[in-house]
């Protein structure tokens, strides 16, 4: 026996992330297939899974509460989260969903939703009312039960469609690429497909939803050790760390230096700018203030977003973006409508790397302008009075409010945002030293610990 009545925590500001057995089970799974069709009121929804040992019973509850609710699945099997987007606009679906817990270890399951054309549900698009419907339990019932078919022609479709982008005979490449075990591995056959241009090693590329070798998280740098040590000792060009659900990718040069996850939107944008002069990008706002720089001095636009992939996705929207990036490894592209697409990217930086004969840790050294503190928690019992604090003593810095509080002086920034989820308040700092973002992390450190 599991839950019956559901915890409105596992409902996150960009998906459903909760414990197996405790959290989540069929019967929850089943409770939130009726909520979605309630609040969409789609009359047919694609929906996938991934590895994980619980993915199916969850699947299999939340496809019983969406057809007793009265609408049709297209069931699409077990897929990454790049290809549950593009069942999304290549289907004639209203909404999808994968069962996903992302980069979450074993004893996580959850659920990444969103419209037709990879329109997205999160907090402030659907995701309070998807929870509240769902709590209650409250359901009419439909006059016809709905049906459920399999699409097995998808995934050949995407990765055609993947394969399609990559500019062939220009130059050979050595790749290594590190599933994590996660279902980055379903994309195996797009590097088959380039096979005559690039030689590509795997690791760990056995589907096993327990994460046997480490966590599938390339934005944690010590799950990327195996990696860089394997691109050095192969000789390889290129290093790839795909994370759990196969939506986020990260980046090892031939050295075995790690890319950090933003150079990539610097590095992709220009090649979007390429053949749309003028476009928008969005750039998380902790990221570097070397990649709008770069992107402006080849003719972009640059905006700055929030955190979280339904959030950006939704700005994009908003304000026309042609592209966007996440320091966590999120690329969202027009190619997968405003969605990201792991190894499009992948398919880009090959090109890049191919077209200029430059080296990927050429690539990121021209980015390398400024110091960065990466990202450090701080456990914080009153985090608004913390922030309070913070804007008082750097009056003086342009401020913005965008997602916590990001305060701008000539030579450095900081961006102070409070977890969602935790007692925790996040610190990105970035200077134009060394030594001024070393004492400049300390300063803003020691306010925000003090309490």
């Amino acid at each position: 026996m599991g839950p019956t009545i559901i915890d409105p925590g596992i409902f996150k500001a960009y998906d459903i992330r909760a414990l197996v057995g405790k959290e989540i089970n069929g019967e929850v799974a089943y409770k939130i297939g009726r909520a979605l069709v309630s609040h969409t009121g789609a009359k047919k929804i694609a929906v996938g899974y991934d590895m994980r040992p619980s993915s199916l019973e969850i699947e299999k509850g939340l496809i019983d509460g969406i057809t007793d609710q009265g609408a049709d699945v297209i069931r699409v099997g077990m897929i990454g989260t790049p290809m549950i987007y593009y069942a999304s606009w290549n289907l004639p679906v209203d909404a999808a969903v994968i069962v996903t817990a992302s980069h979450n270890p074993a004893e996580w399951n959850g659920m990444k939703f969103c419209y037709k054309d990879a329109v997205p549900i999160g907090e402030g698009s659907g995701m309070e009312e998807i929870r509240d419907l769902a709590i209650q339990s409250q359901f009419s019932d439909p006059e016809q039960k709905g049906k459920v078919e399999e699409n097995i022609e998808l995934k050949e479709k995407y990765f055609n469609y993947i394969t399609s982008f990559f500019k062939k005979g220009l130059s050979r490449k050595k790749v290594v690429i590190d599933f994590a075990n996660g279902m980055g591995i379903l994309e195996k056959p797009i590097f088959e497909r380039i096979s005559e241009d690039v030689t590509a090693e795997y690791m760990h590329d056995e589907l096993d939803g327990n994460f046997p070798n480490h966590e599938a998280n390339p934005l944690k740098t010590e799950t990327l050790a195996d990696l860089q040590k394997a691109v050095v000792e192969k000789g390889a060009d290129l290093g790839i760390a795909y994370d759990g659900d196969a939506d986020r990718v990260g980046f090892v040069d031939e050295k075995g230096q790690i890319v950090p996850m933003d150079f990539p939107i610097a590095l992709l944008g220009k090649e979007i700018l390429k053949k749309q002069p003028g476009a928008l990008t969005l750039i998380d706002l902790r990221s570097s203030n070397a990649i709008g720089e770069a992107l402006e001095k080849a003719g972009g636009r640059v905006g700055r977003c929030r955190v979280g992939h339904s959030l950006i996705k939704k700005q994009m929207r908003e304000e026309g973006a042609t592209f966007a990036g996440e320091l966590s490894g999120h690329y969202f592209f027009e190619e997968n409508s405003k969605a990201e697409m792991t190894t499009l990217a992948i398919m880009m930086i090959l090109n890049l790397m191919n077209e200029t004969g430059r080296k990927m840790s050429e690539l990121a050294d021209e980015l390398r302008v400024y110091f960065q503190s990466g990202e450090i928690n701080s456990v914080v019992e009153d985090k608004n009075v913390v922030m309070g604090e913070l804007k008082r003593v750097y009056a003086e810095g342009e401020l913005s409010e965008l997602d916590g509080i990001r305060i701008d002086f000539a030579d450095w920034w900081f961006n102070v945002r409070p977890s969602n989820t935790e007692p925790v308040l996040r610190l990105n700092l970035e200077a134009k030293t060394k030594e001024m973002m070393e004492q400049k992390r300390d300063e803003v450190l020691a306010i925000i610990r003090k309490s």
